[in-house]
């Protein structure tokens, strides 16, 4: 059961990025080893969501606070890295340097040390690799000869290098083929479970969603609302979930 300690809570946030409308989110709370997926959310909105929870923009108005702490009142840069530390951030904005190996990518969060990489930075790659489901010949070639599922597992190996507390996953199953979509899913519910990671996923797929969280939640987007997704329709198949 997830703990009653609120790591992430937003309060009558309001931001103008520029899009049809502002982004608004009336209530919302995160809740430590937590999963929940957020539905209603284009990628735009998606990054401005994790930019606010993480500290990297402010919101016009309201109230973001992580892990007890307002985001306004971290002022200082050092401070404002050392809270980043908290978050891995799962999102096709976290580049692969397409001529680096999956094992140099992986590492890149832990050393620049890639060409001689230390034995501890190795032996820690190769665990994280078989945690996200990297196989070894995988991790001998460069990223840019992968496929979809193996790029989306290294950046999700990069997301977890530095034990975060919280993972935000900006709709990380867009680009995979369906027929990958169900493991992936799985394996993602998986290790937040083992790690007792609190996690935030937006998607526009309402299977996904309700395999990787404990709860599914859709925006209103006119009022920021957050309401449980039970009856969402389903645009790509017409049905009503």
């Amino acid at each position: 059961m997830p703990s009653t300690d609120v790591v992430i809570a937003l309060r009558a946030v309001h931001k103008d990025y520029r899009g049809l409308r502002p982004l608004r989110v009336e209530h919302f709370e995160l809740r430590e080893s937590e999963s929940v997926a957020l539905l209603g959310f284009d990628r735009v909105a998606a990054e401005v969501l994790v930019n606010l929870i993480t500290g990297a923009t402010l919101p016009d108005s309201g109230d973001v606070d992580v892990f007890g702490t307002p985001t306004r009142a971290i002022t200082d840069p050092d401070a404002w890295l050392a809270a980043m530390d908290r978050f891995g951030i799962l999102s096709e904005r976290a580049s692969l340097l397409e001529l680096f190996t999956s094992e140099q990518n992986l590492a890149l969060p832990l050393s620049l040390e890639v060409d001689d990489m230390p034995p501890a930075v190795r032996s820690s790659v190769r665990r994280l690799a078989d945690e996200v489901g990297i196989g070894s010949e995988q991790l001998a070639q460069s990223v840019a000869r992968l496929d979809a599922d193996a790029q989306l597992r290294v950046r999700l190996g990069k997301a977890l290098a530095m034990d975060p507390r919280v993972l935000l996953a900006e709709h990380p199953n867009a680009a995979l083929p369906p027929d990958e979509v169900p493991r992936f899913a799985a394996d993602l519910a998986a290790i937040a479970a083992r790690r007792q990671l609190a996690m935030v996923v937006m998607t526009a797929d309402v299977t996904f969603a309700r395999a990787v969280s404990d709860r599914v939640l859709m925006l209103k987007p006119a009022t920021g609302e957050l309401t449980p997704a039970s009856g969402w329709r389903d645009w790509f198949t017409r049905r009503v979930r």
